[in-house]
């Protein structure tokens, strides 16, 4: 796949101003200035804020109504359905209305729907068997905004429905025109309405969740929220929305708290997984978060959401070990299916598309968008995983930023039969017969070129590697946590002397590299994970097929790199270390 670097310019006289003002490291100043953080307000903002700084929830549009009608319900004794979704964002927001209603007195049940049997959202059968069941009021969370045929059914049967949500709002086109479609409930929360006046949009659902909570809580004079707090933060790094404003305060408080917990469920999950000392993004996004998620994909979401509201810890340890073994057995047909998916590409003319659409029948339907996310990434090119469904075969797309994937299925519309999603994900239902229509109109309508199929990296700042050390990489700690964005720095270093390399790993797919630093007579390492075959081009461009030789000392070899600079602590010595994320020969005489 073809690279391109791209490296962002920055004026200095910023820098300086910033500089002067703040005091914080140019180097620093670079990475806050690509991430739009160009005067002191915001720098100190992003460094410094805390809850404090955190919105009234009140000023989201329905939030004063939905809180009144939560308190009748609460102090009328009528039974409240907490209606959730079956992924991390879903089941954290679940637990968090759960825990705060029943915390304010509230007569409070749950439902998240099975993924095979109800599918994603309210469903009209079980909408029906909630009346039955003699509930008064349903409130969503992560879903509803779309459900407008099952919000009025809700409401035909005589419950009040609350919806909290922070998906896109649907819409029909009219003559060309986009007509907004909502349903009609008795409140509606979600920030990306036109007439909400809340200042942030890019809450997620358990973000929400929380903010209601807060608002509920205040009402009521409660005091308290971390355990709502480290819930919030879970669904908000798993649900990977830009980790900027409210989102950042959320993720970094609640890894705090989430570091000294005292939920039984994820003290447990966290001994399974062996977790110790302080939680990061990484260890949530990669770990806590794939193994909540693996429930719902497997068997039913209901067993992680009773992980994170257990009180036990014997019942704790239990579930999580449960919810750990699914998550490995969701890895292994993970990898099982994305080796499949790669082999029918490749074999195939598949691999000439420049948008790739595959149907394979064995595939899990829970696990096609994973298998879709990591197609798109070793191809580079947006992807469609289709596998059996109940009906008719269904399937999740994943796209690139260059590609908006939803406007791209709108095109596509009269040969699908249900579809949903936003530019970078979607998913869909089609019929068997349609599927190489849906491919053919897919890459006929495609517009990529060469340079939008590239991998892009953006690099936030050149620096000479001798100006790398301890201080830098401390003081790129105070811009975590780092995710979507907000991601780690990236810093480029052109045309270093390449001392040593080493291939390690079982099948020699990571690189160790050393590199002489000229200036000082120092070397420093670099470590490539999966950089083998990078690396073996550079070799093989300089020395040809006996590059082996060479690898040990390198005769005048320059490379430049881009790297994430970080410390390896090993037998009590601390040194800088670059996690190399790109290299390539540089264009100097050997």
């Amino acid at each position: 796949m073809k690279t391109v670097w791209r490296q962002t310019e920055c004026s200095m006289d910023t820098i300086k101003a910033l500089y002067n003002e703040v005091k914080v490291s140019p180097i620093t100043l670079r990475v806050l200035i690509n991430r739009g953080l160009d005067t002191p307000a915001k720098v100190r903002g992003f460094l410094n804020n805390n809850l404090k700084d955190m919105y009234d929830p009140y000023k989201m549009k329905d939030m004063e109504k939905a809180i009144k009608i939560m308190c009748e319900a609460i102090d009328n004794k009528e039974k409240i359905m907490v209606y959730g979704d079956y992924d991390c964002d879903g089941v954290t927001s679940t637990a968090i209305l759960y825990k705060a209603i029943k915390k304010c007195g509230g007569n409070v049940a749950y439902h998240i729907p099975h993924r095979e049997n109800e599918g994603y959202g309210m469903n009209i059968t079980r909408v029906e068997a909630i009346a039955k069941e003699g509930f008064d009021l349903i409130i969503t969370c992560d879903n509803g905004i779309s459900a407008v045929a099952e919000v009025q059914r809700a409401k035909d049967l005589g419950l009040k429905v609350i919806v909290t949500d922070h998906h896109e709002l649907p819409f029909e086109e009219v003559d060309g025109e986009r007509r907004l479609i909502v349903p009609n409930s008795d409140a509606l929360v979600n920030p990306k309405q036109e007439e909400c006046q809340y200042p942030f949009k890019l809450l997620c659902g358990a973000a929400i969740a929380y903010k209601f909570a807060m608002a509920l809580y205040k009402r009521r004079g409660i005091n308290g929220g971390d355990d709502l707090l480290e819930l919030a933060a879970i669904g908000t790094i798993c649900d990977v929305v830009d980790l900027q404003d409210e989102n950042r305060i959320i993720a970094k408080e609640g890894l705090k708290i989430l570091s000294k917990s005292n939920n039984p469920g994820i003290k447990a999950l966290k001994q399974v997984i062996d977790i110790q000392g302080e939680v990061t993004c990484y260890n949530v996004g990669f770990a806590i978060g794939p193994c909540i998620n693996a429930t719902g994909r497997l068997e039913t979401a209901e067993m992680s959401l009773q992980l994170l509201l257990c009180e036990d810890n014997r019942e704790a340890m239990e579930l999580a070990t449960k919810v750990f073994n699914l998550n490995k057995e969701r890895q292994d047909l993970t990898t099982a299916s994305f080796e499949e998916v790669c082999e029918a590409i490749e074999g195939s003319d598949l691999i000439n598309d420049r948008i790739i659409v595959v149907y394979n029948d064995h595939i899990h339907e829970s696990i096609a968008g994973i298998v879709a996310g990591r197609v798109k990434e070793k191809y580079g090119r947006p992807t469609f995983v289709l596998t059996e469904g109940k009906d008719m075969p269904k399937g999740s797309g994943r796209s690139i930023e260059e590609y908006n994937m939803f406007e791209e299925m709108l095109k596509c519309k009269e040969v699908l039969h249900k579809f949903g999603g936003h530019p970078m994900a979607a998913g869909l239902s089609i019929k068997e017969e349609n599927i190489p229509e849906f491919r053919r109109l897919l890459n006929e309508n495609c517009t990529l070129n060469d340079n939008d199929l590239a991998l892009k990296i953006k690099v936030d700042s050149p620096i000479k590697l001798n100006y790398v050390n301890e201080a830098v990489v401390e003081e790129f700690n105070r811009l975590e946590p780092f995710g979507k964005g907000n991601p780690s720095p990236v810093l480029g270093a052109l045309k270093v002397r390449v001392k040593e390399v080493r291939f390690l790993g079982a099948e020699e797919q990571h690189v160790k590299l050393k590199f002489y630093l000229e200036e000082t007579f120092k070397t420093v390492d670099g470590i490539f994970f999966n950089g083998k075959e990078r690396v073996e081009e550079i070799f093989i461009s300089a020395y040809g097929d006996d590059y082996r030789s060479h690898m040990m000392a390198p005769e005048n070899l320059f490379v430049d790199v881009l790297f994430q600079p970080d410390i390896n602590e090993f037998n009590g010595r601390r040194s800088v270390q670059l996690k190399i994320k790109d290299i390539r020969e540089s264009k100097v005489k050997r």
